[in-house]
């Protein structure tokens, strides 16, 4: 059931875009400055393109920044479970080692005292 709610969706997203890609096909000037800080200092690069792939890469850029922005964000938090993982396993190692050294030869007496009354 969710397998095809989510190829639905996918579906009715890619119809959505291409409506879009459709509907915006003009093309539109790109510059990396306005035309006259362009000529003053002697740099006016400019691009053609169809205003659908400016709003896609537009769109791409955006989750691209957020995404890094995030995994930023995240980075003391990973680190801190880095670090709980590691003190986890070397306490899990300690116990380990406590439990083979109480498990060593025992004094006939003790053992007889420990072990279980039937």
């Amino acid at each position: 059931m969710m397998k095809l709610l989510r190829l639905a969706f996918l579906g009715l997203l890619a119809l959505v875009l291409i409506a879009l890609a459709l509907a915006n096909r003009d093309l539109v000037t790109l510059r990396a400055l306005p035309p006259e800080a362009g000529e003053f200092l002697g740099f006016s690069w400019s691009l053609q393109l169809p205003l659908f792939l400016v709003i896609f890469a537009g769109i791409l850029l955006g989750l691209l920044i957020g995404f890094v922005w995030e995994w930023l964000r995240e980075h003391k938090i990973r680190s801190h479970a880095v670090k709980v993982s590691r003190k986890a396993a070397h306490l899990e190692r300690e116990v380990d080692r406590l439990k083979t050294k109480a498990e060593g030869p025992k004094d006939e007496v003790l053992a007889l005292l420990e072990a279980p009354s039937r």
